[in-house]
């Protein structure tokens, strides 16, 4: 990687990029529709990294694109992970009041609104990406799968599940292993495979971007379960401690912190090896994947 890479630049820069095209896919109503769109737009822009879509522009400019090409995937990317957001956040979840520093959305705009919120998210996605047109059917197709299975009981939602049924039940790394790859790692691996789909990468770079994303998916939620041991509520964001509180099953909770660090650092060794057939490209995906395990946020 390039010494001369500057990933702070690189992703305040593509995160503006992502906001204005958040802000023109979703913009402000009037009508009998305002108020739910309002509670959309109050998650969606309540603040955060943008890390789901920028790592998909990355992964198109890894295989040559402009990351334009990968823009409706970005921003559907991350309605559909704020949409998970507000669900998690609810009282029959997580029961969470505080999300990116801010009241979450069924504190602000009851649990009704808030459910609607969410479903209005994950719909609009697929709105978006029904309206690929710059890529051949096929390709678009391809895209919309891959996201959509990420997203469903496949992946995310999947889960969800796993975690909410295994929460004050004694558990194995199996099972948080089974969790984490679909309700973290699906989202994220369906980024980088999206993205290189959508920049019109060959079969074989599109592969490779799945296996990386699969590793930085992994990498990122046993870095978000350290996080909620060791985290500052106020950098995070979120309160720390709950997982503990809650019986949530997690990585260091069944392995131990240490080995939780060793983990993921290994996970992001085999994100790197992913890339090895990358040229300077993929600087971008090779610095987020070191960037998961130093993050403070």
């Amino acid at each position: 990687m390039s010494p001369d890479f500057d990933l702070k630049q690189y992703l305040e820069k593509h995160r503006l990029i992502v906001e204005e095209a958040l802000e023109a896919a979703l913009p402000e109503k009037e009508g009998p529709e305002a108020r739910v769109v309002e509670a959309m737009r109050y998650s969606l822009f309540a603040g955060g990294k943008r890390f789901r879509p920028i790592l998909c522009l990355a992964a198109a400019d890894a295989v040559g694109e402009e990351v334009e090409a990968a823009m409706p995937a970005a921003c559907a990317l991350e309605m559909i992970h704020t949409y998970s957001l507000i669900h998690d956040d609810l009282p029959a979840m997580d029961d969470d009041d505080l999300r990116r520093g801010k009241p979450t959305s069924h504190v602000v705009f009851g649990e009704a609104i808030a459910i609607l919120a969410g479903d209005g998210l994950l719909t609009e996605a697929f709105v978006l990406l029904s309206g690929y047109h710059t890529l051949l059917p096929e390709r678009a197709l391809k895209v919309i799968g891959v996201i959509a299975r990420a997203a469903s009981y496949r992946g995310m939602v999947g889960g969800q599940v796993v975690d909410m049924i295994s929460q004050n039940k004694p558990a194995d790394l199996e099972t948080v292993q089974q969790m984490h790859s679909r309700k973290t790692a699906a989202l994220i691996s369906a980024a980088a495979e999206s993205g290189a789909l959508a920049g019109r990468g060959t079969d074989e770079q599109v592969e490779a971007l799945a296996r990386y994303g699969r590793a930085i998916g992994l990498a990122f939620q046993i870095a978000d379960d350290i996080l909620d041991i060791e985290g500052d509520t106020k950098i995070l964001g979120k309160t720390t401690g709950a997982d503990v509180a809650r019986g949530k099953v997690t990585y260091p909770a069944v392995a131990g912190l240490e080995e939780a660090r060793q983990a993921a650092r290994e996970l992001v060794n085999d994100a790197l090896a992913a890339l090895e057939s990358f040229d300077q490209r993929a600087d971008p995906l090779r610095a987020l994947a070191k960037y998961i395990i130093t993050r403070r946020q």
